[in-house]
């Protein structure tokens, strides 16, 4: 891997993980731990995981109220921009993500020819149904992605997970802060970020599907789904000149 001497920010979303964090600290390569520093966004959790990440050695931000998943986020990119990275990795500490390959997700970052670079869950059918993805989030995600897909003019596996890596550029340009504080808030930014022309590519990897591992159910997955059409509909009236969306950088 080149430029090994960048700085890399790892942060983790995080929301009752005292049963899961401990693992995906454990899986996070060594040699990238060494030249990291690893941040945890907790948001107003209701069981151990504040206590067991600072146990850790990890540096802790607390919620005073629950802002959501997408108000986690911007705690965790506003905070981690003040170290000054080179390079931000997010990871759930949900342990649904195999930390281990957090190596191969900056490579593409680190050797200068991608902007972001996801980790795409779904390599074939057969994999992720086994693996324990719902039938309806499988082909809700298949949906979804062929839209985004022909929209944007990319050709990626999956927009829906949440393992990333971002160069900081990306987090510094893009207007992060004027997203949702739900979920659709990282289709916001992939689609805001394509928007600006940057690099997006991916690698496979496994998941895993558990009780603890993070999940919206069907309600929310629904809403999930029309708010990531909706901003496509953005993208596509403020490409055409007709509507400005303060999601995007003019």
């Amino acid at each position: 891997m080149k430029n090994v001497n960048r700085k890399v920010v790892i942060v983790m979303p995080a929301y009752n993980a005292e049963k899961t964090i401990v693992k995906t600290y454990k899986d996070i390569p060594a040699n990238l731990k060494e030249i990291s520093s690893i941040i945890l966004v907790d948001d107003k959790s209701s069981d151990k995981t504040v206590a067991i990440a600072k146990k850790l050695g990890i540096k802790v931000f607390v919620h005073k109220n629950n802002l959501g998943y997408g108000g986690n986020q911007k705690t965790c990119y506003r905070n981690a921009l003040k170290l000054k990275p080179d390079i931000i990795v997010m990871i759930h500490p949900d342990y649904q993500y195999d930390s281990t390959l957090a190596n191969e997700l900056i490579r593409p970052l680190m050797d200068g020819w991608l902007d972001i670079m996801l980790g795409s869950r779904i390599r074939t059918r057969k994999e992720a149904l086994e693996s324990g993805m719902a039938p309806y989030k499988y082909f809700s995600n298949r949906f979804l992605t062929l839209i985004e897909n022909i929209f944007l003019g990319l050709n990626l596996g999956e927009y829906h997970t949440g393992f990333r890596a971002y160069k900081a550029d990306v987090l510094k340009n893009i207007p992060f802060e004027m997203f949702s504080n739900d979920f659709v808030f990282d289709q916001e930014l992939l689609i805001s970020a394509a928007y600006s022309r940057y690099r997006i590519g991916e690698i496979s990897i496994p998941a895993r599907y558990f009780p603890e591992a993070s999940s919206q159910n069907f309600k929310r997955g629904v809403v999930y789904g029309l708010e990531t059409l909706q901003c496509l509909g953005k993208y596509l009236l403020d490409k055409a000149g007709l509507f400005r969306s303060p999601i995007f950088k003019h």
